[in-house]
C-alpha cells in the first residue's frame, strides 16, 4: 500500500502504537496486539533464517488440517497480528478470512515482513516485504522457505494436509508472487491480492513522498516508469526491464489466481494485469481473477474484501491432490 489518505493513516498508526521490530537477536516480548490473538487461540512461533529471528503467529483447526496450510502476507506498513486482531473496522475483512480458513480446515500462518527493505541506493523502505529483485541478497525469501521446510513439518497434527498455499495483500501480494516462483516446486497454488509484478517493479524510498510513517516512498513500474496508482500504470507493449525470473523448475507449475478491485487507487488493475501475463508466459497456469465492480476509486477498494475470501479458498481447496 503505498499511500494513504489521512484518516486511514491515522487508523494505522493507532493500529501499531506499541508495535515492536523484528530482532537480529531472539524473541522478544509479546505485543499488545499479539497478546490478544494469543486470547483467542492463536500461537507464536519464531524462526530463524538469513541472521534474522522472524516472528508469526499460527492457527490451525482441531486436529489434523484437511486442506492444508496457508501462508498469509500482509501489506505495507502493516503487522502480522492485523490478520487476528480487528481492533479497527479496515482490517476486519482479514480477520474474518483468517478465521474462515481456520473453520474449513486449513492450518494458517501469519508471517510479519521486517523494517529493514532498502531501495537500490541503499535507503531504508520502512515496513515492507522484500518483494522487489535487488542484486544484494533477498531478507523474506530464506524466512518463507523455513517456514515451508522447518517449521511446517513440525507444527502439522498427524494425518495433515502437506500442501502449502501462499497469499497475501498488497506488498504482501508481491511477496506471494515471489515467493510462490522461488518456491514451485514446494507450493500447491497462489492467490496474490491486490498487487502486482515483483520482477517489474522497484521502489523509490525517501522519507517524506507520502503521508506514510512507517512505509517510505513510493512504487513504479519498470517499462512506463509510472507510479503503480495511475491510470494504465503498468500498461506495456513489452516487457525489456523485466527481471530475471527464479524458479526451481518443476515438471508441473502451481496454480494462480488474482484478485482486485477495478477501482483501486493505490495499486491500478493494469500492473495486476502485467503480472497475470508474465506469470502464463512463464508456464504458470491461470484460475480466472476475480475483479470487483463499482464504488469510486479509492484506498479503500485497495484493501482486502470480504467477497475474495470464499473464492479464494475454495480455489485453494480445490488444488488439493487426491488421495
Amino acid at each position: 500500500m503505498e499511500r494513504l489518505r489521512a484518516g486511514s493513516l491515522g487508523a494505522l498508526i493507532a493500529l501499531c502504537a506499541g508495535c515492536a521490530s523484528p530482532l537480529q537477536g531472539g524473541p522478544e516480548p509479546l505485543a499488545p496486539q499479539e497478546r490478544q490473538c494469543v486470547a483467542s487461540g492463536w500461537q507464536r512461533a519464531d524462526v530463524q533464517a538469513a541472521g534474522l529471528t522472524r516472528r508469526l503467529l499460527w492457527k490451525g483447526p482441531k486436529g489434523a488440517w484437511s486442506k492444508g496450510a496457508i501462508l498469509v502476507m500482509h501489506g505495507g506498513g502493516g503487522y502480522h497480528y492485523h490478520w487476528c486482531v480487528a481492533n479497527a473496522a479496515i482490517i476486519a475483512p482479514q480477520v474474518r478470512f483468517a478465521e474462515l480458513a481456520v473453520s474449513e480446515g486449513f492450518g494458517v500462518l501469519l508471517l510479519d515482513s521486517s523494517d529493514l527493505p532498502t531501495d537500490n541506493e541503499g535507503r531504508a523502505c520502512g515496513k515492507v516485504w522484500d518483494d522487489e529483485v535487488r542484486a544484494r541478497p533477498n531478507l523474506d525469501l530464506p524466512f518463507i522457505g523455513e517456514v515451508i521446510g522447518g517449521l511446517l513439518p513440525r507444527l502439522r497434527p498427524a494425518g495433515s494436509r502437506t500442501e502449502v498455499f501462499l497469499t497475501g495483500l498488497s506488498s504482501g501480494g508481491y511477496m506471494t508472487l515471489r515467493a510462490a516462483t522461488r518456491f514451485d516446486d514446494r507450493i500447491a497454488a497462489f492467490a496474490p491480492v491486490s498487487s502486482g509484478d515483483p520482477y517489474g517493479w522497484f521502489r523509490v524510498c525517501r522519507r517524506g513522498m507520502t503521508a506514510r510513517t512507517t512505509v517510505h516512498g513510493v512504487a513504479y513500474d519498470r517499462e512506463t516508469r509510472r507510479m503503480i496508482s495511475e491510470p494504465g500504470a503498468c500498461r506495456a507493449n513489452a516487457y525489456p526491464n523485466e527481471r530475471p525470473w527464479d524458479s526451481a523448475r518443476p515438471a508441473r507449475k502451481p496454480p494462480f489466481r488474482f484478485f482486485h478491485h477495478r477501482n483501486d487507487g493505490i495499486h491500478d488493475l493494469s500492473c495486476a494485469d502485467k503480472a497475470r501475463a508474465q506469470l502464463l508466459a512463464h508456464g504458470y497456469p491461470e484460475a480466472p481473477p476475480l475483479v470487483l465492480e463499482g464504488g469510486r476509486r479509492s484506498y479503500e477498494t485497495h484493501l482486502w474484501q470480504d467477497e475474495y475470501s470464499r473464492p479464494l479458498l475454495e480455489f485453494f481447496a480445490s488444488r488439493l491432490k487426491a488421495r
